[in-house]
């Protein structure tokens, strides 16, 4: 299947910049709901979604789109997932907690799934203009430029993500007694902003609990497709319809053992 990443990239750019940033900072309290306790959707949300479904949707023939608020509202979308056409998968506004409270770190995150295989990914991130995207097996770039994560490292040399907030309580509390053996924690509450962390270089590390595929098909192959290696705690490899596998992402093999013994040591 052929992709031309660069116009997938300037669609959701244009989408972006239409739906998403002039509403940034600017939400009336009607432009905010709450789908579940916690889980908020906006009006920038909904609108990106339904502007950039049709569009993508057009780029493939035969394909189909799994958007996450369309998600919430019929959760058997997710079964197109495992199907034979090709799925696009949309998460409209990653980091709607942040961008509802006004707070500069969001993004808007795609990929394009076939028969369980992630086949491309984009993250694009609206305020710097930037978007980090990968064809399966062509590596990550930015603006062009290849993009490489951080070197593998002692465990007390890494930084990075760990998902205290979700998960199991007793994971929580395993973590919590070795979260200082890390060299640095960073909670962003953004996978958008994490897998491109990851992807750059700048962090080492992260693990997510709730795998939903909008937040983790594309930053998992733009992670890969950077050098880095990720994997569920049990070894298994990463797949889409996986939601609720604990995975953890490294710069290589070696550091993701590591890391795995080191975090949930007794």
């Amino acid at each position: 299947m052929l992709i031309d990443l660069e116009a997938v990239a300037r669609h959701i750019a244009e989408v972006a910049a239409e739906e998403i940033v002039p509403r940034f900072g600017r939400l009336a309290a009607e432009d905010i709901k709450e789908k579940t306790p916690g889980d908020l959707v906006t009006a920038a949300d909904r609108a990106a979604e339904e502007r950039l479904a049709p569009i993508l949707r057009d780029l493939v023939a035969g394909s189909r789109v799994v958007g996450e608020e369309a998600t919430a509202a019929d959760p058997k979308l997710l079964e197109l997932l495992g199907g034979d056409d090709p799925v696009w998968v949309i998460d409209p506004v990653d980091g709607t907690l942040n961008f509802a409270a006004g707070i500069p770190i969001f993004g808007v995150m795609v990929a394009l799934i076939r028969k369980g295989e992630v086949l491309a990914g984009w993250i694009h991130d609206p305020l710097r203009e930037r978007t980090l995207m990968a064809e399966s097996g062509g590596g990550a770039h930015v603006d062009g430029c290849r993009v490489v994560v951080a070197k593998g490292a002692d465990v007390k040399r890494m930084s990075g993500n760990l998902a205290f907030h979700t998960g199991p309580r007793e994971q929580a509390a395993v973590l919590g007694r070795n979260a200082d053996k890390p060299a640095s924690i960073i909670t962003l509450r953004c996978a958008a902003a994490d897998y491109f962390n990851l992807a750059e270089g700048r962090t080492h590390f992260a693990l997510f609990n709730r795998t939903w595929p909008w937040d983790h098909a594309p930053g998992w192959l733009l992670h890969k497709e950077a050098g880095g290696f990720g994997r569920y705690l049990d070894g298994r490899p990463y797949e889409p319809l996986d939601i609720y596998g604990r995975l953890l992402l490294a710069p290589d093999e070696a550091s993701w053992r590591r890391l795995r013994e080191t975090l949930w040591a007794a």
